[in-house]
């Protein structure tokens, strides 16, 4: 809780020639989004002091910290108690008449699916809180949104909290000029119990090829959660895997792009489908595509599949990476980047837009409710072709 949520900073003088500049590093957990966004959203130049005024909503509740306390609870009437006393407190206020809760959104530092059990029984996981018809009728911005479109995936917090512009291009310029060793790199731990996982044979690859650099983040293995060693690996990389793990995204997906390494994406639902607001839209412009259909046929030679990248490519794609670097950071909440929009900004302007197209539908005299909190069947897929 260090600096306003960004964690302690990393000051061990040793570390200057992996971390610049100097007071933009932090230990940072990936859970304490919400109380970065929160912060930074204290200083945020357009709040008004009158909610009638108000274009939108933003509902400061550590959702995410505080479901983490009750997820492994047996006992489905605990896990649910905050939620439901979070939306009977809303409901009362006189700003939630105004559009009934359509232009309130929330944030959340965990993933979409933990706020999404969608039957009362104890072999399902999460909370039931989106599902409650108030929640429904707000957005939520999390590091991993689900299948209805009322949530949006915003970007996992990385370690590097720039305060000024000269910070961000002194860290681009820096991995610009990066010498790396490795074609390819992963950062992670097998899931043997995961029969669908690629993970193995993406480690089995990686420890086959004298291209690659496996860091084992299993119980016990490499500090996988040290910045500086974050760094230093990705940094040393042409090529970062990303597989999916526990749910489709990653922390180390932003980690490797902010070290200048290209990532290498099974699932469209890892970035493509998620992170609309913040990567570029052509995704062959800044990542590598390898779709994975039955793991128990994939044939696909890793090694052959990057090597066979033209130089010309792989420079113009690390370019592109760089450029989404001031997308995908937060800013240090105690100021504010000048020419540039950092996660924080594209994830407000997007959730804006999404309140004011309600608001005029609303203007034109139709239900705001239909497509506002439908599910999207379709969303994590799309042509491999």
């Amino acid at each position: 809780m260090d600096n306003m949520g960004l964690g302690p900073e990393v000051k061990n003088k040793n570390f200057k020639e992996i971390l610049v500049p100097n007071n933009t590093w932090y230990a940072t957990n990936q859970f304490l989004l919400e109380v970065i966004f929160h912060n930074r959203m204290k200083s945020y130049e357009c709040l008004t002091n009158d909610s009638s005024l108000a274009s939108a909503v933003f509902v400061p509740s550590y959702i995410g910290l505080d479901i983490s306390r009750f997820l492994w609870v047996n006992n489905l009437t605990v896990r649910d108690a905050s939620g439901f006393e979070l939306v009977n407190w809303l409901v009362e206020k006189s700003e939630w008449k105004k559009m009934w809760g359509r232009d309130h959104f929330l944030i959340s530092g965990r993933i979409s699916w933990d706020f999404r059990r969608q039957f009362d029984d104890l072999a399902y996981w999460g909370s039931k809180f989106r599902f409650l018809p108030q929640s429904m009728n707000m957005s939520m911005l999390a590091v991993e949104g689900s299948s209805w479109n009322n949530d949006y995936a915003i970007p996992y917090p990385t370690s590097f909290h720039p305060s000024m512009d000269n910070d961000v291009l002194q860290w681009q310029s820096k991995i610009r000029h990066q010498k790396r060793e490795f074609l390819f790199t992963f950062t992670g731990a097998p899931r043997p119990e995961n029969e669908d996982s690629i993970r193995g044979k993406i480690i089995e690859q990686c420890r086959r090829s004298r291209f690659c650099k496996f860091i084992d983040c299993s119980y016990g293995g490499e500090k996988c959660d040290d910045p500086v060693n974050v760094m230093k690996v990705f940094g040393n990389s042409v090529f970062s895997l990303q597989p999916s793990g526990d749910s489709y995204t990653r922390r180390s997906i932003f980690d490797s792009i902010l070290a200048g390494c290209i990532p290498v994406f099974f699932h469209p639902g890892t970035a493509y489908s998620q992170y609309k607001w913040h990567l570029p839209k052509n995704r062959t412009k800044y990542s590598v595509y390898i779709p994975v259909k039955d793991v128990k046929e994939w044939k696909v030679d890793l090694e052959k599949v990057l090597l066979a990248i033209p130089e010309k490519e792989v420079i113009a794609m690390r370019e592109e990476v760089i450029k989404v670097i001031p997308k995908i950071v937060y800013a240090d909440p105690r100021s504010k980047l000048d020419n540039f929009e950092d996660a924080f900004d594209l994830a407000l302007k997007g959730m804006l837009e999404r309140i004011e197209n309600v608001r005029e539908i609303m203007r034109k005299g139709k239900d705001p409710s239909v497509g506002f909190a439908d599910e999207d069947h379709y969303k994590y897929t799309f042509s491999d072709n």
